[in-house]
């Protein structure tokens, strides 16, 4: 099931407003936006707020409205609409970044940290022209994928699982074994070049 993040019941560790989740019907396809309250001030949200792309400047921190939700230190932006049943597949568009990460985190992860470091996200990291799984800052090499530009991820989460997936072939080329414990968001972290979202796919066929 995906639920949007508006109107909020959620409890948040890291802040005394709550980011929460509203109920929704259960689909096969995931549709989000980008949430720019959560976008650190490097991050401009363009194209109807499903892309996002870095800035060495970024915006003037003081001029953002101050936001319990929003990441501070990392160059991170998470999506609108929470998942906590089902299976869910998106793809990702890469136009000129060669550092990014690109997975899923707790609703309420810390704001302090960035995904792949603390142990409540899940991510893949290209970098180096290399990519890995990443997890409490700890990674394993992928293999069988080159420099993309375009991959998808498909997350089945009473599976407890998050794959990696070559869009060229339909082919799963890595599971990561996850811990959810409860809501999970799309998340997204890159310093340099743009990354445009595409969802409201259904999983294809062989996943």
């Amino acid at each position: 099931m995906a639920l949007p993040f508006a109107r909020s019941f959620c409890s948040c560790r890291w802040g005394a407003k709550r980011l929460g989740v509203a109920a929704a019907e259960a689909r096969r396809d995931f549709s989000f936006k980008l949430d720019e309250k959560t976008a650190h001030s490097s991050l401009a949200l363009f194209r109807g707020d499903t892309g996002v792309k870095y800035g060495i400047v970024g915006l003037e921190p003081t001029k953002l409205a101050l936001n319990v939700q929003r990441f501070w230190e990392w160059a991170v932006v998470l999506a609108d609409t929470a998942v906590t049943s089902g299976r869910h597949y998106w793809e990702v568009t890469v136009r000129r970044s060669h550092q990014f990460r690109i997975g899923v985190a707790d609703v309420d992860m810390s704001r302090d940290s960035c995904i792949g470091v603390d142990d409540r996200s899940w991510v893949f990291t290209y970098a180096q022209r290399k990519w890995h799984t990443m997890l409490a800052n700890e990674k394993a090499p992928v293999e069988g994928i080159g420099q993309p530009e375009k991959v998808g991820l498909l997350l089945e989460y009473e599976a407890q699982k998050l794959s990696l997936v070559d869009v060229s072939r339909v082919a799963v080329v890595h599971t990561l074994q996850t811990d959810f414990r409860g809501p999970v968001v799309p998340a997204f972290a890159l310093w340099d070049g743009e990354l445009l979202t595409h969802s409201g796919l259904e999983v294809p066929e062989g996943l």
